[in-house]
């Protein structure tokens, strides 16, 4: 149940892609049992439009990896699960064409050089000398960029 509410809230939100992890599997003795798992999460996945015959199934448990369980459903399955992540899920676009548009997550003063915002930058480029504009509650201010620093 828990599973089929997690597929349909994706698809409720614009989730465009999907990577399963099918956790405890410590808990089965049967590969058959887990196989037959498998299957139904694929046919779950189809039923919401989600590709079910595409869609990655990494089969491991969460706590033997804690554990640094080195066995095929330890620390190796959380391994194979990011490299599943990293292959099936595109890195999204972001527009760059449109004007500059970065909300403001924190803002700090710092000595010697001023004001300091830090934020994502969803839309837009922007470059050294350029004015921007701050708009929040408070009425919209023009200030300069003196400084652009990217974090990954």
């Amino acid at each position: 149940p828990q599973t089929r509410e997690h597929i349909l809230l994706a698809r409720q939100v614009g989730v465009p892609y999907i990577v399963v992890f099918l956790n405890k599997a410590d808990m089965v003795d049967d590969a058959e049992l887990l196989e037959l798992v498998e299957m139904e999460v694929r046919e779950l996945l189809s039923s919401y439009q989600f590709p079910g015959d595409d869609t990655p199934i990494v089969v491991g448990s969460a706590l033997k990896a804690l554990e640094g369980d080195q066995s095929d459903i330890g620390v190796p399955a959380i391994y194979k699960l990011v490299a599943a992540m990293d292959e099936y899920i595109p890195t999204p676009d972001r527009p760059v064409d449109g004007a500059f548009l970065m909300p403001i997550e924190d803002v700090f003063s710092i000595s010697g050089r001023g004001t300091v915002v830090t934020g994502r930058v969803e839309r837009g480029i922007v470059k050294v000398g350029e004015e921007v504009e701050i708009v929040g509650i408070r009425d919209t201010q023009k200030t300069t960029v003196t400084g652009v620093e990217m974090f990954r």
